[in-house]
């Protein structure tokens, strides 16, 4: 199985998706039939469906689609891990089979240390009792925080989105890079091969342009952590589907295809479908 590990869907609308760019492509619907048809052209068929809205509405309307389309074997939904009802929220949530991790929007918050603060430990406590992966979304300012978050956590499975986001577009790796394989360091985080067209310059990028970030990514951690993410429709801000999954295919062709099985399927079923 071929799998997509990040990807979004949504019902546009203005007040719910402010983070939306207006005259974007993204202002529109996009939904499981559309991706299948992305999916088709480059040989995936399957996906991890990710939060864009920070409701607990949302998770249910994500959980709702996966009961409807094959296409979503997992969905990394959003509660409010602040709250001291988190347990009452996963509980209610982890009984769906497909309701395989959580995220929240923490690149988004004004306090760098926003990983740290006391309610939001306490909340992802929580998430291992439930056996639930958590993705990490921070910009490169707020590494140091994560790496301080992830060793307060050893048996809690992490996954990093889109490299922490780099500076693709100022081609600027220091101190990502140092930062990078401090995080790694830690055995049970992992990282998704995601989000970096749109970190790139959107117009002109270069495939060029990601090999300094994928060096990097795969010497901090290895190929048996890595997963293909496309970000759609997000990257299609920056690059189509067939563009973002090219960038990976293309930097691993040269890779044995035990390598390309793990990056394209294997390394995400076994991070958030305990499959083998």
């Amino acid at each position: 199985m071929k799998i997509d590990a990040h990807q979004h869907f949504w019902h546009y609308d203005a007040e719910q998706y402010p983070w939306i760019p207006k005259g974007s492509p993204l202002q529109r619907d996009w939904l499981p039939a559309d991706l299948e048809r992305e999916q088709a052209k480059v040989g995936l068929s399957a996906s991890i469906v990710v939060q864009a809205r920070q409701t607990l509405e949302e998770s249910r309307w994500l959980l709702e689609l996966a009961d409807k389309y094959p296409v979503i074997k997992g969905v990394v939904g959003w509660v409010d891990l602040s709250s001291e009802r988190v347990e009452e929220q996963l509980a209610a949530f982890a009984k769906h089979p497909r309701f395989v991790g959580v995220r929240h929007v923490v690149q988004d918050e004004p306090d760098d240390q926003f990983l740290l603060r006391p309610d939001f430990l306490r909340g992802l406590s929580a998430v291992k009792e439930f056996d639930l992966t958590y993705d990490i979304l921070i910009y490169p300012k707020q590494l140091p925080a994560a790496i301080k978050f992830v060793r307060k956590f050893p048996e809690q499975r992490f996954v990093l989105d889109h490299l922490a986001k780099p500076c693709i577009r100022e081609h600027a790796l220091s101190p990502w890079t140092e930062e990078i394989a401090e995080l790694a360091a830690a055995e049970n985080v992992w990282c998704k091969v995601s989000g970096m067209a749109t970190e790139a310059k959107w117009e002109t990028w270069k495939p060029e342009d990601f090999r300094p970030y994928l060096d990097v990514i795969f010497e901090a951690f290895g190929v048996d952590r890595l997963m293909f993410g496309s970000d759609w429709p997000v990257c299609l801000l920056a690059a189509s589907y067939e563009q973002v999954f090219g960038i990976v295919r293309d930097y691993v062709q040269a890779h044995s295809e035990e390598t390309q099985s793990k990056l394209f399927g294997q390394n995400c079923a076994r991070f958030y479908l305990n499959r083998a």
